[in-house]
């Protein structure tokens, strides 16, 4: 996952997050970081060298997670190409010949070039990163800090409200400025109550059980849909910057199965394979085929029946991918 966004969106508040949340996770930053950092170092104890383990080789079967990752250096950056795709790292350091396990996932966030995301330049413009790199991220989610009125005045109250005095009362984050009588924006309307969140122990145990207790396999449905996606980003491969690769393929069929395992689910169905398909589509930016039809994640603005959003989100991508409706049946099971 890499999240490339405008300064102060909150991008390493999310890592810092996640790796609270993974149960083995490491958190670095790129300033300063070298290729010997991120893979391993020989170092020489007692007359004899040995490796010491760098950040990818650490987080292995966890997470993680890079901080300011576009301040990495290019040749340093080049290293992790391996652990991304092969998961492994091969080392030939002070005579030591030797491949290490780096089963970790890669979460990276980078400020765009020059301070501020520009739509109309393409994403390894933005980043400063290399179209190889790129491609070897699942999701590539962008966070651009648009000037909102009705946002704007909702994450004030809610910073505000964590800074006044006793007895001062509160700020209501949906009230109308100045009691002018206007109704806040449709889109940022007071949602339902929404129920108690699960405490961050409770969570971390529920990620880790379904990671050691489902591991899905794509059924029928999942696999039409997969195919019929990937076949339409080829079609527009010249304009998606190289991204539409055989790698696109194989981070579907990832997050594919991630959300079904995360549904407690041994077989993974058009549900899960039309999520996978929206949050891809979300990083490839000029060929979106979904982007004015649904989004990955229902807001509780807009629904607060996550199964009837399933199917809107499942009726959407089989019409926008030309589809027949009976082709997502097995998406109502979930």
């Amino acid at each position: 996952l890499l999240l490339v966004g405008d300064p102060g969106t909150g991008k390493s508040q999310f890592l810092r997050f996640m790796a609270r949340l993974a149960q083995r996770s490491i958190l670095t930053t790129g300033c300063g970081t070298t290729s010997a950092g991120l893979t391993c170092s020989a170092v020489k104890d007692d007359g004899e060298w040995m490796l010491e383990a760098g950040a990818l080789v650490l987080a292995d079967r966890g997470v993680c997670c890079i901080d300011e990752f576009g301040a990495i250096k290019p040749g340093d950056r080049a290293a992790i190409h391996e652990a991304m795709e092969q998961q492994t790292l091969s080392v030939a350091k002070a005579g030591l010949v030797c491949k290490l396990a780096a089963r970790c996932a890669v979460m990276a966030c980078a400020n765009p070039r020059g301070g501020k995301y520009d739509p109309r330049a393409d994403l390894s413009v933005n980043t400063s990163l290399p179209p190889p790199l790129l491609s070897r991220f699942d999701v590539v989610l962008v966070i651009v800090d648009e000037p909102d009125e009705g946002w704007d005045r909702a994450v004030s109250a809610q910073i505000l409200n964590e800074s006044l005095c006793a007895g001062a009362g509160t700020l209501d984050p949906f009230a109308a400025e100045d009691g002018d009588g206007e109704e806040p924006p449709a889109k940022r309307r007071r949602p339902a109550p929404r129920p108690k969140p699960w405490a961050l122990d409770l969570l971390r145990k529920y990620v880790a059980y379904v990671r050691s207790q489902h591991k899905p396999t794509l059924g029928d449905g999942a696999s039409r849909l997969i195919s019929a996606y990937y076949a339409r980003q080829r079609q527009a491969t010249g304009a998606a910057g190289g991204r539409a690769t055989i790698r696109m393929l194989e981070s579907l069929v990832r997050i594919t199965q991630a959300h079904a395992r995360l549904c407690c689910r041994d077989v993974a169905d058009a549900q899960d394979a039309v999520v996978a398909c929206l949050l891809v589509d979300k990083s490839m930016m000029q060929t979106a085929v979904f982007a004015a039809t649904a989004d990955p994640i229902a807001e509780l603005t807009v629904s607060d029946d996550s199964d009837a959003y399933y199917l809107y989100q499942g009726n959407q991508v089989f019409e926008a991918l030309g589809l027949h409706g009976g082709d997502g049946d097995d998406a109502e099971d979930g």
